[in-house]
C-alpha cells in the first residue's frame, strides 16, 4: 500500500531512513534466506512505483513480496502489509506514523534499525506456507 504522510517533517524522516533501510532489508533477507529452502530471486518493477520484487519458489509454491513493503514495515509504526501475491495496483494507499526510534539526534539509530528489519524479516519468513 502507498503510504501517505501527515506532515512534511514524518516525509523528510522517512527520506533519512528509507535508504539506510533498503540496505539492512536487502542484507537480513540475503543472510536469513540463506537458512531457508525457497529459491529466491529478484525482479525490479516499475509500478505501483520503482522497485524489487522478491519471488520465493519452494516446490509447487511461489509467493511474490514487494521488497518496499518490507522496508515500509521497518520505517512505519502502523504499516498494514498487502496480503502476499496481491495485484498492487488495485491496493489502496494508508496514512503512516514513523517509527522514530530509528532515529536519534537527526541520525539513523542503525543498531535499532538493523534489529527491527531482522525481525520484520523473521517474522515474515516464518510465515510462509509450509
Amino acid at each position: 500500500m502507498k503510504p501517505i504522510f501527515k506532515n512534511t517533517e514524518d516525509w523528510q524522516q522517512a527520506d533519512l531512513l528509507m535508504q539506510p533501510i533498503f540496505i539492512r532489508v536487502m542484507d537480513n533477507l540475503r543472510k536469513q534466506l540463506e537458512k531457508f529452502h525457497w529459491i529466491a530471486t529478484y525482479q525490479e518493477v516499475q509500478t505501483p512505483y520503482p522497485g524489487h520484487q522478491l519471488s520465493l519458489t519452494h516446490e509447487e509454491k511461489s509467493i511474490t513480496i514487494n521488497v518496499w513493503d518490507i522496508c515500509f514495515q521497518v520505517c512505519f509504526l502502523n504499516y498494514k502489509t498487502p496480503p502476499i501475491n496481491e495485484d498492487e495496483s488495485t491496493q489502496d494507499s494508508q496514512v503512516v506514523e514513523i517509527d522514530t526510534s530509528l532515529i536519534n539526534l537527526g541520525e539513523v539509530n542503525w543498531q535499532k534499525l538493523d534489529n527491527k528489519a531482522q525481525k520484520v524479516i523473521e517474522e515474515m519468513l516464518r510465515n510462509l506456507p509450509n
